[in-house]
């Protein structure tokens, strides 16, 4: 029997071989729009890796602080789950940080957390180079493709 987390893969994984085909489709712009989701799922799961590791914080820590389980910590790091956008605002009170997605006009969602300063800086600022987009060239998806394979291992 197949656990529901090896079909979600094994659906993901066929829905990412599908949009090579180039179909002229409605059911490829449905491909395309999957697509889409996981990148963006992979983005917040890269940010918030990126923020963790930069507090120097393991994963039981972070889940501590954001009163989930490490397990769900760690899927979400691994692009396995979409979170919500009050677990986002649990995760960034948690890295003591604002987070910001922020669509651009083809469809790629930036997002990243934003440190919060000992002086107390605004939310509102530019964030820091640790800013994470969805792979919209080549090169940037060669990159996450590199970066998911050595976070699955």
């Amino acid at each position: 029997m197949v656990s529901h987390a090896q079909w979600k893969l094994a659906r993901d994984r066929k829905v990412a071989e599908s949009i090579s085909e180039g179909e002229d489709s409605a059911e490829s712009a449905e491909r395309v729009r999957r697509r889409r989701e996981l990148d963006l799922a992979w983005d917040l799961g890269q940010a918030v890796y990126d923020r963790r590791t930069a507090l120097g914080l393991a994963q039981t820590e972070l889940a501590r602080r954001a009163n989930m389980s490490q397990p769900q910590v760690s899927k979400l790091e691994l692009g396995g789950s979409m979170p919500t956008v009050p677990l986002l605002a649990r995760l960034a009170r948690a890295m003591d940080a604002d987070f910001s997605l922020r669509p651009d006009a083809e469809d790629v969602v930036r997002v990243s957390f934003i440190p919060h300063t000992a002086t107390g800086e605004e939310a509102g600022a530019e964030p820091p180079s640790q800013e994470r987009a969805s792979a919209s060239a080549p090169e940037a998806e060669a990159d996450a493709s590199a970066e998911r394979a050595a976070a699955t291992g």
